[in-house]
C-alpha cells in the first residue's frame, strides 16, 4: 500500500475557520506490500491545529463560527465540540492581559507547529516498522479527517473517460473545407507543402511554413491549424489534382506530394468492438461473482453445491436431540454402526446398504434424522437439494451429479443427503413433461450410475427425503441403490410427549415438565414435529407479549389454538343475528357430539372469530385410533353435521356457515363407499384413494360412479336424518348451551358438564389428560399388542369444526 499524506502544521483562527498556509505543507510516503498485489491508496489528510479560544460565551451561545458553509455543520461537529470544551474551561481561568495575549497566542501556534513537524517526521521515520494496516496516529491537539480513494476504481474510470473525451471531442485546430476551397485559397495561390489521403477518402493538407500569412481571412485563427476534405475516390481526386497542376504550369518535377496513410479512428473502432467487449465484461463479471452461485461463477456452473458439514464443528445434533421416531432410530443406526466399524461387516461378507429412503409427511424430522446420523457417525456430511442439480444449462444437472459423489469419495467415509429427491427422482415417461424432461431425466441417469458404481470399500452412504415417494422412479428405488426404505409418520401420543420434552427445555416455565409434556401431548394429536416446535415457540412469545416472567400452560393452551385455528379477529364484529346464528351452530356440533357414544370428547366451544375464516369453532380431543368401524364413522358424520341440523331446526332455514362441514361429511361418505368397501350395494369393492382429486381417468364404469354418487347421498341422507332426531329430543340443552354461549362466548368442558351433566359415555378425557393413565391407555406405543394397522387409513378426525 502507498499513501500521500498531505499535513497542515500551522492554522491561524479566522472568524472560526482554519485557513492552512502554502508554505506549510510536509510530504510523508511509505509503501508496503500486501498479498503480492500492490495496492495505491491516496489519502488525503487535514489537521486543523489548536485555534485560538474564544471568549467564554454569554447565555449559552457563541460557541458556532460563523462563516462555516451551509451544508458543512455534521463535517465540523468534532471541531466545533473540541471548541466548545476548551472554550468552557478557558472561562473558569483567569483572562491574559491584552498586551501579551497575541504573543502567548502566536507561541502557541508555532509550538503547534513544532509538534506536528516533529510528529510528521515521527511517521516518515518509522513508517517501515509500522504493522501494514495501522493508521498514522494525529497529533493530540489536532482534529483528524480523511479521504479515501481507492485507485483500482477511480483509475480505470478516469482513463477510460480520458479516453472518450478525447475520442469524442474534435480537434480544436483541424478545419473542414471544400475541393473548391483548396483549389482556390491554397492550390492556386502555391501553399500547398504537400498532401495525405487518409483511409482513402480524406485528404490532409500540409501547407508551407510561410503560408499562414498569406491565406486571406485567417484572421484570429489559431497556429498551426490543419485542413481536410473529404474525396470520392482516389482515382478520382488524383485525375483532378493532375488537371489543376497543370492548369496552373507546374512542372513534373515541382508537382505536389502525395502520400497514402491508413489511420485508426479510436471512437470508431471502440464502437464497432463494444458488444464483444460487453460480452467478454459480462462473462469475466460472472466468472468472478454470479452465475453458478456459491461463489464458482459461470466458469464452475457444473460443479456441485452441496454444502460440506464438519462432523466436529458444524454437526451437533445427535440421536437424543432427535425424538418421537425410535423405530426410524433403530433401522437407521445400522448405517452408524457401519461407518464407525466397518471390518465388522465386511469380515463376515456383508455389504452396507449404499442408500436409504426418509419418506413422510412434511415436518416429520427427515433432515434432522440425516444430520444425527452424521452426527453419531463422526463423519463429514454433504446436503444437497434434489431442485440444485437442475440448471437452465444442459448437462449441468448430470455434472454437479458427478461432482457430488467425486467430493464424497475424497472424504470418505461420509454421507451424503438429498433433500426433495423427488425433484429428480420422478419415473420417466410419465407426467407428460416436455423439454426439461430429457434433462432431469439424465440427472436422474448419472445419479443410478453413480450410486451403482459404488465400490464395497467407498464407505459412502446416500439418505435421501421426499414426502412423495409414490412418484420415485422404480430403477431408483430397487435394492442395490436405496435398499432401506424408511417411512416416518407423524409421532404417536408418546412421540409427541418426547418431542415437547426436547423442545420445551430451551423454555423458561415454572410447571412441571413430563406432565406437561403429556398433556400437550394430548392436545396435538396430529401434530408432527415442525408443529411440536412452533406451539413451543409460539407459547413463548405470547407470554412474552404479556410481560410475564415465565411460560405458563394457558400460554401453551393459547398457543395450540393459534396455531390451528388462527389468531383471534377481534377488529371482526359480528351482527346480533349472525352471533346469534353462530351460537345455535356451535351449540349443535357441541350437544350432538356430547350424546353420540363414539364422538370425540368435547374441549372447548367459542364464538369468537378466528384468523382462518372461521366464525366459531367446536374444539374436540380425539385419540389415536386407526381402525375404524361403520358406526364409528357414522357418529362422525353426524356431529359433523350437527351445526347445519340446528341452524335448520331453530331458525328454519340454511347459511353458508356450514360448508367445511359439508366437506368433510362428503370425503368420509365418499370413503366409505368407493374405499373402504362399508356399501352393501357396491359390495367389498374399492376405487381408488380418494384423497387424489382431479383424476383425468376413473377406474369403474358410469354406471358405477352413478351408483356411487347415489349411496353417498343416501348415507349422507341418513347421517342428516340421525342428528335432526337427536337435535329435536335435546332441544332444550341445545337452546342452554346456545344462550350461554351467546353470553360467555367460549365454554369450556366443565361449563358443559353444569349445563347437560355428566357425558352418559365414558370417553376418558381425564385420562387422556393425564400422565399415568396415557401410558396405561395408548394402545400404540411400542411394543404393545394393538392390532395392525391397515395399509389405507381411515380419514383423519375433523379438526375444530369451523362455521
Amino acid at each position: 500500500m502507498s499513501a500521500i499524506i498531505v499535513r497542515a502544521s500551522t492554522a491561524s483562527a479566522s472568524k472560526g475557520c482554519a485557513r492552512i498556509p502554502s508554505n506549510t505543507f510536509r510530504l510523508n510516503t511509505f509503501s508496503t506490500t500486501r498479498s503480492g498485489f500492490l495496492n495505491r491508496h491516496i489519502q488525503t489528510r487535514f489537521y486543523a491545529t489548536e485555534k485560538q479560544q474564544p471568549p467564554k460565551p454569554q447565555n449559552g451561545e457563541g460557541n458556532k463560527p460563523e462563516n462555516i458553509p451551509k451544508g458543512f455543520e455534521n463535517f465540523f461537529g468534532k471541531v466545533l465540540r473540541d471548541a466548545a470544551k476548551k472554550a468552557e474551561n478557558g472561562g473558569q481561568q483567569q483572562a491574559p492581559k491584552s498586551g501579551s495575549g497575541g504573543n502567548k497566542n502566536s507561541n502557541s501556534s508555532n509550538n503547534s507547529s513544532k509538534r506536528n513537524e516533529e510528529h510528521s517526521s515521527g511517521n516518515s521515520s518509522n513508517s517501515s516498522n509500522r504493522p501494514p494496516n495501522r493508521k498514522p496516529t494525529p497529533p493530540p491537539e489536532g482534529q483528524f479527517y480523511a479521504m479515501k480513494f481507492n485507485p483500482n476504481t477511480v483509475l480505470p474510470i478516469a482513463f477510460t473517460s480520458y479516453v472518450l473525451y478525447k475520442a469524442m471531442s474534435p480537434s480544436e485546430n483541424t478545419r473542414e473545407i471544400t475541393w473548391q476551397e483548396f483549389r482556390s485559397t491554397f492550390l492556386d495561390r502555391g501553399l500547398v507543402d504537400r498532401l495525405i489521403v487518409l483511409n482513402r477518402n480524406r485528404v490532409k493538407v500540409y501547407l508551407r511554413p510561410d503560408a499562414p500569412g498569406q491565406i486571406p481571412g485567417t484572421l484570429g485563427q489559431p497556429y498551426g491549424t490543419t485542413y481536410t476534405f473529404s474525396i470520392g475516390s482516389v482515382e478520382a481526386f488524383e485525375r483532378k489534382l493532375d488537371e489543376a497542376q497543370i492548369e496552373l504550369g507546374i512542372p513534373g518535377s515541382e508537382r505536389i506530394p502525395v502520400s497514402y496513410r491508413d489511420e485508426v479512428n479510436l471512437l470508431g473502432t471502440l464502437i464497432h468492438f463494444a458488444p464483444t467487449l460487453l460480452l467478454v465484461g459480462v462473462l469475466v463479471y460472472m466468472a468472478k461473482k454470479g452465475g453458478g452461485g456459491a461463489g464458482q461463477g459461470i466458469f464452475g456452473v457444473g460443479k456441485s453445491k452441496a454444502k460440506l458439514f464438519n462432523q466436529e464443528t458444524d454437526i451437533s445434533v445427535k440421536f437424543k436431540d432427535v425424538a418421537g421416531m425410535d423405530e426410524a432410530k433403530v433401522e437407521i443406526m445400522e448405517f452408524v454402526k457401519f461407518l464407525k466399524n466397518p471390518a465388522a461387516y465386511e469380515k463376515l461378507g456383508a455389504k452396507i446398504p449404499k442408500g436409504a429412503i426418509l419418506s413422510g409427511p412434511p415436518g416429520t424430522g427427515k433432515t434432522l434424522l440425516a444430520k444425527a446420523t452424521a452426527g453419531e457417525a463422526g463423519v463429514p456430511f454433504l446436503s444437497v437439494s434434489g431442485s440444485e442439480f437442475v440448471e437452465m444449462f444442459v448437462g449441468v444437472g448430470a455434472s454437479r451429479v458427478r461432482d457430488l459423489f467425486a467430493s464424497a469419495k475424497k472424504h470418505a467415509p461420509c454421507i451424503i443427503f438429498v433433500d426433495e429427491i423427488d425433484a429428480i427422482g420422478k419415473a420417466r415417461g410419465k407426467g407428460g413433461q416436455f423439454g426439461g424432461n430429457d434433462e432431469r431425466e439424465s440427472t436422474l441417469n448419472q445419479l443410478l450410475v453413480e450410486m451403482d458404481g459404488f465400490g464395497s470399500n467407498e464407505h459412502v452412504v446416500v439418505l435421501a427425503g421426499t414426502n412423495r415417494p409414490d412418484v420415485l422412479d422404480d430403477a431408483l428405488m430397487r435394492p442395490g441403490r436405496f435398499d432401506r426404505h424408511i417411512a416416518i409418520d407423524r409421532p404417536d401420543i408418546k412421540g409427541r410427549g418426547d418431542i415437547f420434552k426436547v423442545h420445551l427445555r430451551p423454555i423458561k416455565t415454572d410447571e412441571d415438565i413430563p406432565k406437561l409434556a403429556q398433556k400437550l401431548a394430548a392436545l396435538t394429536p396430529g401434530f408432527s414435529g415442525a408443529d411440536i416446535h412452533n406451539v413451543c415457540n409460539e407459547a413463548a412469545l405470547i407470554a412474552a407479549r404479556h410481560n410475564k416472567e415465565t411460560v405458563m400452560e394457558s400460554d401453551f393452551e393459547a398457543a395450540i389454538e393459534r396455531v390451528i385455528v388462527g389468531l383471534e379477529k377481534k377488529s371482526k364484529v359480528l351482527s346480533p343475528e349472525e352471533k346469534k346464528t353462530v351460537a345455535y351452530h356451535e351449540a349443535g356440533h357441541a350437544v350432538a357430539g356430547w350424546y353420540l357414544e363414539h364422538a370425540d370428547p368435547l374441549l372447548k366451544v367459542s364464538i369468537i372469530p378466528r384468523g382462518v375464516g372461521a366464525l366459531g369453532y367446536a374444539q374436540y380431543l380425539p385419540k389415536d385410533q386407526y381402525l375404524y368401524s361403520t358406526q364409528q364413522l357414522m357418529d362422525r358424520m353426524c356431529m359433523t353435521l350437527g351445526g347445519r341440523v340446528s341452524e335448520h331446526i331453530f331458525f328454519g332455514m340454511i347459511t353458508t356457515g356450514a360448508q367445511d362441514d359439508l366437506q368433510k361429511v362428503t370425503k368420509m361418505a365418499y370413503a366409505q363407499v368407493a374405499t373402504y368397501g362399508m356399501d352393501s350395494e357396491l359390495g367389498p369393492l374399492s376405487y381408488g384413494n380418494p384423497e387424489k382429486e382431479n383424476q383425468f381417468t376413473k377406474p369403474y364404469s358410469e354406471q358405477t360412479g352413478q351408483l356411487i354418487d347415489n349411496q353417498v347421498r343416501a348415507l349422507i341422507g341418513q347421517a342428516f336424518r340421525k342428528t335432526t332426531d337427536l337435535l329435536n329430543e335435546k332441544r332444550d340443552d341445545v337452546e342452554k348451551v346456545a344462550k350461554l354461549l351467546m353470553e360467555k362466548e367460549v365454554l369450556n368442558r366443565a361449563d358443559m358438564e353444569r349445563l347437560l351433566g355428566q357425558r352418559p359415555f365414558q370417553d376418558k378425557l381425564h385420562e387422556l389428560l393425564g400422565t399415568e393413565a396415557v401410558d396405561k391407555d395408548d394402545r400404540h406405543l411400542p411394543g404393545s399388542t394393538s392390532a395392525p394397522a391397515t395399509d389405507s387409513p381411515p380419514p383423519v378426525s375433523p379438526p375444530p369444526s369451523n362455521v
